[in-house]
Formats: C-alpha cells, sequence, structure tokens
C-alpha cells in the first residue's frame, strides 16, 4: 500500500472518527416549544380533509369539535394488541402492543402506539366521507360522528364488529371492522341510499399525530416520519421535511399531493413501530402529506375517487389499517401473502439495501435455527467472511509479502535519505522486482466497509435485535454494553455511568476492550508505514477505535470483535503458509533471512586543481 493509499484510508477513518464523536458530544438540539405560539385549533379543523366537488370546487369542510362527553368504546383485544375504539369517529386512538415492553424490566410498561386527543401526543386513526354536490358536510360521517355499535361487544380475532350511523335524511353508513391475530385492520365503508336522487361522496382515511413523538432520534441513519409508496415508488419524509413542505390554499397547510393508480399506502413510522394507511390495492387513489402548523399536527390520508350512489344502491369502500411492530416477517407475509406491494420497504434499509436486505433475511434464519441473536451474528460474520474470502486470499499474500520486505525498506529509506521523490521510485522499483501490488492490501478494507454499513444498519434499526438477548451481562444487543471499568465490570458495588454519558465514553466495557485488542493484533499483522507520524497514527488507531465504538451497540461490536479474529486468524495462516511465521511482539521471523542492501558509499570528490 503506497503513501497515497494511506493518506487516503487515514483521511477517511479519521474524519469517521471526527463526525461520531461530534455527534455523541454535540447531539441534535430538541426543538424548542414557542410559549407564545397561536392557541391550538381543534383536532377536527386540522384533519378533515376536502375534496373537489361535482363541479370541481372544493366542498367545505366538516362541522369543528365541540365539548362532549367522553364517548363508549369498544374493546379492541388480540394476541399482540390491546385497547380500544372510540365510538366517536370511530377512532383508533387506543392501541398498546401487548408483547413490547418500554425497558427489559419486566415490570415495565407495554409499548404505547396509539392515544387519544386530550392526552398528551395524541396519535390516532379515523376513516370518513367527504360530501360532494348536493351533500352538506353534516349529511356524511366524519371525525365527530357517534356510530352506533351494531355487532359484538368486543373486536378481535374472528369477531369483526359493525358500526352504523343514519342521517336522517335517506342515508345509512355502516363501518365493518375485523382485525387479525397480529396487526392489522380491515375496515369496509358502506353507504346505502334510500333517497330518490343520486348523492355523489368520497371516502377517506386519516392517520395523524399531534407534535412530534417522544423519543425522536433524529439520527442521520434512521427515518423517522411519513413512509409511502405510490405506484412503486417508496417516499420517506422526516418531520422536519413535512413542515418545510410548500403551502397548498386548498389544503391550508403545508403538503404533499401525489396521485396513485395501482399500488400504495402512506403512514407515520416511528423506529420500531408504524401506523400506516392502505388502501385497496390495484385502485385509485390521493396520497396526502401534511402539516398544519397552527395546530402542529402532522398527518397523512388516503383519499378515493369519488363514488355516485344511485337511488336504492349500496357502495363500498375496502381499506387496511396496520398499527403494530415492524416485525420483518410479520411485514413480508403482508406483502407477499396480502398482496400489499412494496410492503417490505416500510423498514428503513437505507442506502445499501442491497446488503442490508439480504443480511438480515440470513441474520433472521441463522437466529431461527440457533435460538441466539448474538450467536447468530457470530455465525453470520463466518458467513460473510468465506463469501469474501477468495477476493481477499491475494489482499492477504500480498500483505504478507510487503510485511516480508519491511527490512528492506527500512534499508531503502536509509539509502536515499530525505528525497521523498526518490524514495518512491526505489520503493516501486522494488514493488515490481518482488511482484507485489501495494495497493492489493487496501480491497479487504474496501470490501469490509458496506458490509458493515449494512450491519450496523440493520443491528440499528430492526426490532428483531431490540432488547435480543446474549450471555451474561449482555441482555439488549440493540443497546452498548452495560459492564464498566468504573465499577470493575460490577465487582464493585456502585452502578456503572449511564449510557451516552461522557464517563461512559471513558470508562468502557468488555467488549470494547476486546475490540481493541482484537483490532491490535490484527494490526500487527500489516506492514508499518515507513513515515514514523503515520506509524504512530496507525498504532495508536485501535485504542482510539476502542473508546470511539464503545458507545455502539453491543451487537455490533460482537460482530466486529469476530470478524476481526477470523481476518487475524486467516491472515496469520497465510503468512505462515508462505514461510513467515508472525512475532506479534516483533519482526518477521522468516524461514529464510533476507540481508538489507548494503547502502552505497558515497564517492570522494575529486580534489580541484589549483
Amino acid at each position: 500500500m503506497d503513501d497515497q493509499n494511506k493518506n487516503l484510508i487515514l483521511a477517511t477513518a479519521l474524519s469517521f472518527a471526527v463526525i461520531l464523536i461530534w455527534l455523541v458530544l454535540f447531539p441534535p438540539e430538541e426543538p424548542v416549544i414557542d410559549p407564545n405560539a397561536p392557541a391550538q385549533i381543534t383536532a377536527t379543523e386540522a384533519v378533515t380533509p376536502t375534496v373537489a366537488g361535482a363541479g370541481g370546487e372544493a366542498a367545505a369542510p366538516a362541522e369543528a369539535a365541540s365539548a362532549q362527553p367522553e364517548a363508549p368504546r369498544l374493546s379492541v383485544e388480540t394476541p399482540r394488541l390491546k385497547g380500544s375504539l372510540s365510538l366517536l369517529g370511530g377512532r383508533f386512538d387506543d392501541l398498546s402492543l401487548k408483547t413490547y415492553r418500554e425497558t427489559l424490566e419486566p415490570s415495565s410498561e407495554i409499548v404505547t402506539l396509539l392515544s387519544p386527543v386530550g392526552k398528551p401526543k395524541a396519535f390516532y386513526a379515523l376513516y370518513g366521507w367527504t360530501a360532494a354536490g348536493s351533500l352538506a358536510n353534516e349529511d356524511v360521517p366524519g371525525p365527530n360522528t357517534l356510530w352506533t355499535q351494531t355487532g359484538g361487544d368486543v373486536l378481535a380475532p374472528g369477531n369483526p364488529v359493525q358500526l352504523s350511523w343514519n342521517n336522517g335524511k335517506g342515508l345509512v353508513f355502516t363501518r365493518d371492522v375485523s382485525v387479525d391475530a397480529l396487526y392489522m385492520f380491515s375496515i369496509t365503508q358502506s353507504v346505502r341510499n334510500n333517497t330518490s336522487l343520486p348523492v355523489s361522496l368520497a371516502p377517506y382515511g386519516i392517520v395523524a399525530r399531534h407534535g412530534l413523538p417522544d423519543g425522536l432520534q433524529n439520527f442521520f441513519v434512521l427515518h423517522e416520519g411519513v413512509v409511502g409508496r405510490v405506484d412503486g415508488e417508496l417516499e420517506e419524509v422526516k418531520y422536519k421535511d413535512i413542515v418545510d413542505l410548500p403551502v397548498v390554499q386548498r389544503e391550508a397547510a403545508n403538503a404533499s399531493v401525489k396521485n396513485a393508480v395501482t399500488d400504495g399506502w402512506i403512514g407515520f413510522t416511528d423506529k420500531y413501530w408504524m401506523t400506516t394507511l392502505i388502501p385497496e390495492q390495484g385502485t385509485a387513489f390521493t396520497a396526502v402529506t401534511k402539516y398544519v402548523a397552527a395546530a402542529d399536527i402532522y398527518q397523512t390520508e388516503t383519499r378515493k375517487p369519488l363514488l355516485t350512489v344511485a337511488p336504492g344502491a349500496t357502495v363500498s369502500s375496502n381499506s387496511q389499517l396496520f398499527a403494530g411492530a415492524k416485525e420483518w416477517e410479520t411485514i413480508r407475509n403482508y406483502q407477499n401473502d396480502g398482496g400489499i406491494a412494496g410492503f417490505i420497504d416500510s423498514i428503513d434499509w437505507g442506502w445499501f439495501f442491497f446488503f442490508t436486505k439480504p443480511i438480515f433475511s440470513v441474520l433472521h434464519w441463522l437466529n431461527a435455527q440457533i435460538g441466539n441473536m448474538g450467536l447468530a451474528i457470530i455465525a453470520l460474520t463466518f458467513l460473510l467472511k468465506a463469501l469474501v474470502f477468495p477476493l481477499a486470499y491475494k489482499s492477504y499474500v500480498s500483505m504478507a509479502r510487503m510485511k516480508e520486505l519491511q527490512p528492506e525498506m527500512e534499508a531503502l529509506k536509509e539509502r536515499v535519505g530525505e528525497d521523498k521523490q526518490k524514495m518512491q521510485q526505489e520503493m516501486m522499483k522494488l514493488y515490481k522486482e518482488k511482484k507485489v501490488n501495494p495497493a492489493a492490501g487496501c480491497l479487504p478494507i474496501l470490501i469490509q466497509i458496506p458490509i458493515f454499513f449494512s450491519l450496523y444498519k440493520v443491528i440499528f434499526v430492526t426490532i428483531e435485535l431490540r432488547h435480543a438477548p446474549f450471555f451474561g451481562w449482555l441482555t439488549d444487543l440493540s443497546a452498548p454494553d452495560t459492564s464498566s471499568l468504573f465499577n470493575l465490570f460490577g465487582l464493585f458495588p456502585w452502578a456503572a455511568p449511564e449510557n451516552g454519558s461522557i464517563l461512559a465514553l471513558i470508562f468502557i466495557g468488555v467488549l470494547p476492550l476486546l475490540l481493541g485488542v482484537s483490532m491490535w493484533l490484527q494490526q500487527k499483522l500489516n506492514p508499518t508505514p515507513t513515515d514514523p507520524t503515520q506509524a504512530m497514527i496507525f498504532a495508536w488507531m485501535p485504542w482510539v477505535f476502542m473508546f470511539m465504538l464503545g458507545s455502539f451497540a453491543s451487537g455490533l461490536v460482537v460482530y466486529w470483535i469476530t470478524n476481526n479474529v477470523i481476518t487475524f486468524t486467516q491472515q496469520y495462516a497465510i503468512m505462515k503458509s508462505h514461510g513467515h511465521t508472525p512475532d506479534l511482539f516483533g519482526n518477521i521471523k522468516a524461514s529464510f533471512k533476507r540481508k538489507p542492501a548494503p547502502a552505497p558509499v558515497p564517492e570522494k570528490k575529486a580534489k580541484k586543481k589549483p
């Protein structure tokens, strides 16, 4: 590896280190709420959509919400979900995930996904109809409609319920709601026209979020905000970008409006949870992303085309609502078996999706076979190393030869002194004579970088790693190592520093220590740079990375340690097979010793004749 390549790698590594340290020490500031901001408007004013009327004009919004007593509720109970559905608007606004807790403590609260208006950070979904033509807004059900329950008392798998509402003017609306054993609700909205004239109206679905969610991470490798698909194109909009959408006068909000013809869905995603509107696939709809600044409400909508109902006829509109955890297998089955196109892309696979998707598929399979996610990560590392070994073999051989040439390089440096141009020329000549490619040593690094970032992404965003135990004190592979030098890894009775604190960065745990040692061992097999400054920097890099990566997810550190150990073993074996047994605490003990070329004797200058 020549000086130019070393400088490039060094600059990349140091830049990466500076960015990570900056993000740890100076995280993005939380948004500051202005106490003098305008008062919020009512939820209904913010969430009521408008559609074009029969003549092309925008229909008037529904009537604003007024103070009402607590509406009756319908219980929701499934193997994965518990909560209730409000009969006021038929809102899905009380939902918790029974199989997930906030922390590892057994007594910890289960995760709350949806919450009603009136509670902090209200988050809910609702469905309704928008009037058009001769109909007024009060003639169709909206966010304030009080539905009548005509089905069972509990919404559960195999036990659907029906809601009904009669507008008193000849239109009877019904809503059939069912739920499966996982996280999918099915909603069928119907209207029967008992009048003597045709009527026009359009069904819609809404997911509304009041304010930013708690625990928003604002981390560049994680998408949180709107996620959707429109005719095969994935759309991701962060919360800060929703606020910056252009103002659409017809929507009375910052909005993005896109029309879908064949397929699509839209909703809000957090790191591990998601609430998504899914219209009937294969039918046209309009996907809307909206921010109502006066109410600080983020909103997604699906609007179906205008329907005309003849006298005596009934029309229906089918849709689905996903509200739950972003489990890979569950979402994949909804895509493959449920026909929801591209639904697996609701998981944030990142730029390297062509790596992250297959890597996680294999990791998930290994975990199913082994039953331990930490061991599955180790097994995955062995598989990845086996796949890239044919490409890396030549690099290891080249690095072994470079190490062999180290004495001659030192002798060459003594001969040419500080003449860098001469040194470069002589080095290239030596590489050519010995048939060594210095750039080949960079190949393992180039191969490892995308794999490392892909696995980092997988461990960071997939819920399967959340609270996944390994062994001993490693009870959550998605979190940093909880052991610490501060209490001598648990031998002293005081607690370790809290993750994310400065003390936690200094008093590292067992895994970061093992990482530093493994990186140091691997580095001892590599050729030492001829430049003293570079040699010093490279010598310190394992220990710098040891502290820098101490705050990373322990699953990722397990991968890196395993990768380093495998690489060290492979490289050691290859060097030994070529007749060079590495001495980790000195120079290579070659099976045959080469004496450095003798330094040229400087010619004596001829004395000038007087």
